[in-house]
């Protein structure tokens, strides 16, 4: 299976690279594109507005990153790994700041993806009953 421009052979192997399975990255995947395409439109809408567009949507140098799928693999393998920079770029071709650049960019959309698949743990509670009614059907509780 080629996810990237590392090849992947089997299902085990990505999980070892990105802790999901073929599936479960489609639907990242999808929910990763909707978001990103709509934050590109309204960088470009804002860029138009304020007169600042050179080009139109497209153009220009193409990125390492060219597919959702390379830039979804590229964030959730930062993640699991949590590579320096040096070897995140070294891993997927990009320049140590480019490698900065992109987590720092994507990463913001990537939690807006899984918000919206609503996959996101519950981290902050209003009250002891509202912690308890989370907690629900657990027998051991590690802080």
């Amino acid at each position: 299976m080629q996810v990237l421009s590392i090849n992947i052979r089997d299902e085990r192997q990505l999980k070892a690279l990105i802790g999901l399975s073929f599936e479960h990255l489609t639907q990242i995947e999808e929910a990763f594109s909707s978001v990103y395409e709509t934050r590109q439109a309204q960088a470009y809408e804002e860029g138009k507005a304020k007169g600042k567009r050179q080009r139109a949507p497209g153009g220009g140098k193409k990125g390492q990153l060219k597919t959702m799928r390379d830039k979804v693999v590229f964030l959730l393998y930062y993640l699991k790994v949590y590579p320096t920079f040096d070897v995140l770029g070294a891993q997927f071709g990009l320049s140590r700041s480019k490698a900065c650049e992109n987590v720092h960019k994507l990463a913001p959309m990537l939690h807006q993806a899984l918000a919206s698949l609503e996959v996101l743990p519950h981290r902050t509670f209003q009250s002891v009953p509202e912690l308890k009614k989370a907690c629900e059907g657990l027998e051991t509780i590690i802080i």
